[in-house]
């Protein structure tokens, strides 16, 4: 048996190895919280070893409807340093499987245990049955586009100020589910857009273009915010045909409000 990893949360756990790993580990069977987590620690490293991902499908789905998730985990997919398969038939505890250990999580209180194993045969078997479970898996379909393009995409197609403006709400966010849960990405991006002057049709193409959402949702979420006060619109004629629509923020404390502070009163709003 090799030492036991005994940490305060999974976080410390995921980076203790993933700092003692070079090649690849197999993450199996996580809880939701442990995804997220395993997310943001590989977000905060340059390198480190590949992980390959195996859990089942309402966990996973659950977890990536947060954008900022599902953003940075589409990230590490597109660098490869990160892979996502669905699990059919998932083991009694949470393992972290490389070439040379297993190592099962055990949530007990305010303590995460690393329960770990280096016997060859017995590691060797794990690690085929898991690989052999990894190939055979489907992959999980991920649609949300990575947040660099997202970024890179806004700055280009729109504005950087819109874009530098969307990071700053964004980082004012634990989630960014919508529902009550922290804004959405469509609602964001309007928001964004309103606070400075852009076009309705401009936002919406680019957003459906990049892969964030279909124009009728942006055009279904401009009429809530609208209908609820938090935006307006204005018509900008144009050579041929319909008049586009600019929008603007229609309340004054989002108006007066700081970049950062323009979700927490958004939200406030939206709960009113």
């Amino acid at each position: 048996m090799s030492e036991n990893l005994m940490k305060p949360s999974a976080t410390d756990v995921l980076r203790t190895v993933l700092d003692e790993e070079s090649d690849e580990v197999l993450v199996i069977n996580p809880r939701a919280d442990t995804v997220e987590e395993l997310v943001s620690v590989m977000k905060k490293r340059d390198g480190g070893p590949t992980v390959r991902l195996l859990a089942e499908e309402r966990p996973l789905k659950d977890v990536m409807g947060d954008f900022i998730v599902a953003s940075t985990a589409a990230d590490l997919v597109a660098d490869e340093r990160l892979s996502l398969r669905v699990l059919e038939e998932p083991p009694g505890n949470s393992l972290l499987v490389t070439d040379e250990r297993v190592i099962a999580m055990v949530f007990a209180g305010e303590q995460v245990g690393g329960l770990a194993a280096e016997d060859e045969r017995f590691v060797e078997n794990a690690f085929n049955h898991y690989t052999e479970a990894w190939e055979e898996a489907e992959e999980f379909s991920l649609r949300t586009p990575p947040l660099t393009r997202v970024r890179e995409t806004l700055a280009s197609d729109i504005d950087q100020a819109v874009a530098d403006d969307f990071d700053s709400v964004l980082n004012s966010l634990q989630t960014a589910r919508g529902n009550g849960d922290g804004l959405d990405e469509v609602t964001i991006s309007l928001l964004v857009a309103a606070k400075n002057g852009e076009l309705l049709y401009d936002i919406s193409k680019w957003g459906e273009d990049v892969g964030l959402a279909s124009k009728a949702t942006f055009s279904r979420t401009k009429t809530t915010l609208e209908d609820m006060g938090l935006i307006d619109t204005e018509k900008v004629p144009i050579d041929v045909g319909r008049p586009r629509l600019r929008l603007m923020l229609g309340d004054d404390r989002l108006r007066e409000a700081n970049t950062d502070e323009l979700a927490s009163v958004a939200q406030s709003l939206l709960a009113s």
